[in-house]
Parts: C-alpha cells; sequence; structure tokens
C-alpha cells in the first residue's frame, strides 16, 4: 500500500458516507487517488454522479484533513486499516461496491485473523431478561469454544454479548457507527474501552464523527460481511438486527434464531427469520456446529434416561402388563403381556431383583419406584 493510497481513503474516509455504492463505484474504477484528485480539481463530474451528491462531497473534501485525522487517531491508539493490506479482512469484499473506503481499528489484536473465525450476535436493544441472558450466555459459549464474537456495542444485545465473551475471558469485536475514537452510547463507555483492551473496536467513520440513523443501517452490512454467520437473539418487526441478517443472507453467510415466547413482540422477527431460511440455535454448541469446521457437533439431545428405559423389550411387556395396585396373577400378566406363563414368571422375578415389581402371595404388583416415573409423566402432562 503507497502512502498516496494511504492518505487519499483517509481522506475519503471523511468524505464518502458509508455503503456509498455510487461513490465506491466511482473509486473502483478510477482508484483513490485519482478521485481524491477530481475532488479537489477541475477534472468535472464524475459519470453517473448525481449534482446534489457531487456538490456534497466537494464540500466536505474543502475540510478534509488527512493529516490531523492520523494524528487523532495515532493520540486515541487507533489504526487505520485499507483494502489489500495484510490485516483487512478479505470477506469485506463481498459486499462489492458497497465495501469500505477503509476500516479504523481500536485494539492490539489482528483484525483479519480474528475475522476468520467470528460470529455475529445481534438483538433489540430495549431487550427483555430473557434476551439478554441468551446473548450473554451465546456470547460466553463462543467465547469458549475460541470464536470471536462480534456486535454493535449498542445497549441491549449487544451489550450482552459483549460483556459474555469478556466475562469468559474470550475475544470480542464492537463494530461502531461512529468515530471509534468516540463511544457510543455513552453509557457504554467503559464497556467500549474495556473491549478495547481485551478486543477490538472497529468503524468506518473517521476520528470524531457521530452516530445518525442512516450510519446504523449502513454499519450491520459490515457486521454482517465480517463474520461467518449472525445470530438475531431479540427483534421486533422493525428492528436493525434484521436488517443485518438479511445482510448477511444476502452474502451467504449463515443466520440463527433464537426462539422466545409466540406472545413476545421482541421475538415476532426472529420467528418470522425462522419461518425463512434462518436456522433455529438454542446455545452457543449449536452455533459452532453450524458456522464451524467439519467435527464441531453440538450434542445429541435427549431427555434423562429412566431406569425402565434399560430394560429388554420382553421385560417391558411385562412390567406394562402388571396394575398398579390390586396384585394379578401370573396367568393375568402372561394374558397380557402375550407370552406364556413360564416366560412371564422369569420376567417377574427379573424385574423383582430390579426392585420393579414385589410378590403378595399368589400375586405380583408394581413397586412405588416402579409408579413413581408414570405418575410424574402424568403430572407432566
Amino acid at each position: 500500500m503507497t502512502a498516496a493510497e494511504r492518505g487519499a481513503r483517509v481522506t475519503l474516509s471523511r468524505v464518502v458516507e458509508p455503503g456509498d455504492e455510487v461513490c465506491g463505484r466511482w473509486i473502483r474504477e478510477v482508484g483513490a487517488p485519482e478521485a481524491v484528485r477530481w475532488l479537489y480539481g477541475d477534472l468535472g463530474q464524475p459519470r453517473g454522479m448525481p449534482d446534489g451528491r457531487w456538490a456534497g462531497l466537494r464540500a466536505r473534501a474543502a475540510r478534509a484533513d488527512p493529516e490531523r485525522d492520523l494524528a487523532l487517531a495515532r493520540d486515541a491508539g487507533v489504526r487505520f486499516v485499507c483494502p489489500g493490506e495484510s490485516e483487512w479482512p478479505a470477506q469485506l469484499d463481498d459486499l462489492g461496491d458497497a465495501r469500505p473506503v477503509g476500516l479504523w481499528v481500536r485494539g492490539r489484536a489482528g483484525l483479519r485473523l480474528w475475522a476468520l473465525r467470528s460470529v455475529a450476535v445481534v438483538g433489540a436493544r430495549a431487550c427483555t431478561e430473557y434476551g439478554a441472558h441468551m446473548a450473554a450466555v451465546l456470547g460466553a459459549g463462543l467465547a469458549e469454544r475460541g470464536w470471536v464474537v462480534v456486535s454493535g456495542g449498542a445497549y441491549g444485545i449487544d451489550g450482552a454479548a459483549h460483556r459474555g465473551a469478556l466475562g469468559a475471558g474470550g475475544a470480542t469485536v464492537a463494530v461502531l457507527a461512529c468515530g471509534v475514537d468516540r463511544p457510543y452510547p455513552r453509557g457504554h463507555a467503559q464497556l467500549i474501552a474495556r473491549i478495547a483492551e481485551q478486543g477490538l473496536v472497529v468503524g468506518e467513520l473517521s476520528p470524531g464523527e457521530h452516530p445518525t440513523p442512516s450510519r446504523f443501517i449502513l454499519r450491520n452490512r459490515v457486521i454482517a460481511a465480517l463474520t461467518r454467520g449472525t445470530v438475531v437473539v431479540e427483534a421486533a418487526y422493525r428492528s436493525g438486527a434484521l436488517v443485518t441478517a438479511r445482510a448477511a443472507q444476502r452474502l451467504g453467510r449463515f443466520t440463527m434464531g433464537v426462539p422466545g415466547p409466540v406472545t413476545s413482540a421482541l421475538s415476532a422477527g426472529v420467528h418470522e427469520l425462522l419461518r425463512g431460511e434462518a436456522v433455529l440455535v438454542s446455545d452457543a454448541a449449536e452455533v459452532a456446529e453450524l458456522v464451524g469446521d467439519m467435527g464441531e457437533l453440538a450434542p445429541d439431545r435427549r431427555g434423562p434416561v429412566l431406569p425402565r428405559d434399560l430394560l429388554e423389550p420382553g421385560a417391558e411387556r411385562v412390567l406394562a402388563a402388571l396394575p398398579a395396585r390390586d396384585p394379578a396373577g401370573t396367568e393375568e400378566i402372561a394374558r397380557r403381556a402375550a407370552t406364556s406363563p413360564d416366560d412371564a414368571v422369569g420376567r417377574l422375578y427379573e424385574l423383582r431383583a430390579l426392585g420393579f415389581v414385589e410378590r403378595h402371595g399368589d400375586g405380583w404388583k408394581l413397586t412405588r419406584q416402579a409408579t413413581a416415573p408414570v405418575r410424574g409423566d402424568r403430572e407432566r402432562c
């Protein structure tokens, strides 16, 4: 990367809004240094550039000071990473002309290596206790499995996911919709500072830039492109988290959702995703199984194993033939179990040794141990 290319991209990061595909196509066609020459020179207006947008870009360029931006970044411990450099995550190139002109990065870790094994965990700002709990558990579980947790640093699900990863001693990345030297929201200043110490804080916007509603939405495409997959924990029908999920789907990334109560408006958007191409997940193991390498399998899910589950089919049939209250004779038990009396007697003595039945005179009945699971199943129903 030449000094001219780097300087031009620092300038353009101050001039061009994130996700501007018209400007992105222009920069791709002429190159960053030539694009800067157009902004400051008299070469005319680029083909396909609207008049109003060109005037706005020129006005911004007149106030841009790349040397000042780089000095502010150095003072804040921030570096500028350009496309094509060793630290640049190549998966961001999947955004095409909407690719960032560069990224401002705060933190010691290498962004490219971290992004290779990363998962986005996103969701509602005004989340429920259930959502915050699930986001924290997912963040911690993914971090314990060696995954980098990526989110937006916002209140609610984002903050819970970051804290879960940090609490597990793992890696996390916050992608901001403002300058990385300006923590936003202010209530998360301590959290973002801790992320910068233990992980990375990343953004497209130059130092000192403030967030806007459109910048939040456009920031989400970077989260989606940077990671292998996106997990939505809670989201209403109108939610920025769904924007991230849909961007992930367009980019061919995995999209996952954590289900919630069908009566919760904050789970309605997640359920809508799950009706489409998204995959239902309930913990970090299931996320890792989907986005990870071959062999990263989640454990099989099953209910508790009861002692009667281990019985052979013949013994199970005899056990099922016994009444719960009054004793029954061998002949009656054999008839109910569709077997011979001799086989029934053998099975009954086997079941008595295992504590399932007891003998009362000439009859047999179930013990308390044998009836408890049946009664418990009925109570759960």
